[in-house]
């Protein structure tokens, strides 16, 4: 990845240290296997970062996985990869058997994290669906602490992914991230994924004039610096404030271009890598939003 250095003034001042900029992939399908289905789709359109499911995602199965393939995704040095957690999992759920089954969900997504070297793991925050939101907090302590506990120093971050809003979410605007922290002790592992669609959806403006870059700002005020560790880039269908999680391809939503520009900006987002997660079943779509992103990035 290219990087940018400033040169030193005659004053004698040393030099700002090097700006890393953000690679920008995709979460890609894996038919085939991690890596030959994974790799192949993220060469087809110019992926520097990829996201992949390591089971299905709207379903409790907790598959082994084939050595050959993890083996082939762990030797990717400079391709940094992540695990989206299933969507089913919620810590906040009334249910006794839901709240088991995620957090055997989310061991497992960790410890096949570990095993194709990737650098975290997104989770959705989760909703308290028809219980006190006090109550689903609490549970998300007694369940997520101990997750947390169990990571090697190796092994892969825990990512929390904020939502739309729609229903009874516990945490859809950024702010709403300081109660997850606190009652996971801002553990070392802990860290987020702010997912663009869904941040616009919540409420944040991030299509007005400086709305990325004050999101963001509100971000770090929540959770501290080097805590954003991953961005899913995704434009929106509908209006901020929808609370509707429909995602649209990079510029081609209500978001729009110029925000990404302006989130590859802020010195918070510096290194950190974009997933799109946009409309598309072919890699031309795809292409195309990696393409753009990265045009915004380098412009």
């Amino acid at each position: 990845m290219a990087s940018s250095s400033v040169t030193s003034t005659s004053t004698g001042a040393s030099p700002a240290p090097a700006v890393a900029n953000s690679p920008v992939g995709a979460h890609v399908p894996v038919a085939g296997g991690l890596a030959t289905g994974g790799l192949k789709y993220a060469a087809e359109i110019g992926a520097e970062a990829v996201q992949v499911f390591v089971s299905n995602p709207r379903g409790w199965a907790l598959p082994e996985g084939r050595p050959a393939e993890d083996a082939r995704l762990r030797e990717q040095r400079d391709l940094p990869v992540y695990v989206h957690a299933a969507y089913l999992v919620n810590f906040g759920s009334p249910s006794a058997d839901t709240v088991a089954k995620s957090v055997a969900s989310v061991r497992h997504a960790l410890r096949r994290g570990r095993d194709i070297g990737a650098r975290g793991v997104v989770v959705h925050t989760g909703s308290a669906v028809s219980q006190p939101y006090e109550d689903a907090m609490r549970q998300v302590r007694d369940q997520v602490l101990p997750l947390l506990e169990e990571i090697p120093d190796d092994g892969p971050d825990l990512l929390l992914e904020p939502m739309a809003g729609q229903g009874r979410m516990l945490c859809a605007k950024v702010e709403q991230l300081g109660p997850f922290f606190a009652a996971l002790e801002h553990h070392p592992k802990l860290g987020v994924c702010f997912d663009t669609c869904h941040a616009f959806a919540a409420g944040h403006d991030l299509s007005a004039p400086g709305g990325a870059a004050a999101t963001i700002d509100a971000l770090v005020a929540t959770v501290g610096e080097g805590r954003l560790r991953l961005v899913h880039a995704n434009d929106s269908k509908d209006a901020c404030g929808s609370a509707k999680d429909r995602h649209e391809n990079i510029g081609a939503g209500r978001i729009g271009e110029e925000p990404f520009a302006e989130l590859f900006r802020h010195p918070a987002v510096a290194g950190v890598p974009f997933i799109i997660e946009t409309p598309g079943r072919a890699p031309e779509p795809h292409r195309r939003d990696v393409e753009t992103l990265k045009r915004l990035r380098d412009r």
